[in-house]
């Protein structure tokens, strides 16, 4: 496996991982009202957002290196 290919692997678990922590930290929000609950959510929302941008910058920027 490639540099380039464990780096899409990464990323893409490193996006899911954010977005069902961000669901999790919401959905404790509407039961327990509690501040912290909403920041976690938005947080984790916010970074799994910034991970999406930079995994389109990365596959734009390694567009002719191959996966091998």
């Amino acid at each position: 496996m490639s540099l380039k290919a464990f780096h899409v692997v990464f990323v893409t678990a490193s996006v899911l991982l954010s977005a069902w922590f961000s669901w999790y930290e919401l959905s404790r929000y509407t039961d327990t009202k509690a501040a912290m609950d909403m920041w976690l959510g938005i947080g984790s929302g916010v970074a799994g957002v910034t991970l999406v941008a930079y995994g389109i910058y990365f596959l734009k920027k390694l567009k002719n290196i191959s996966y091998l």
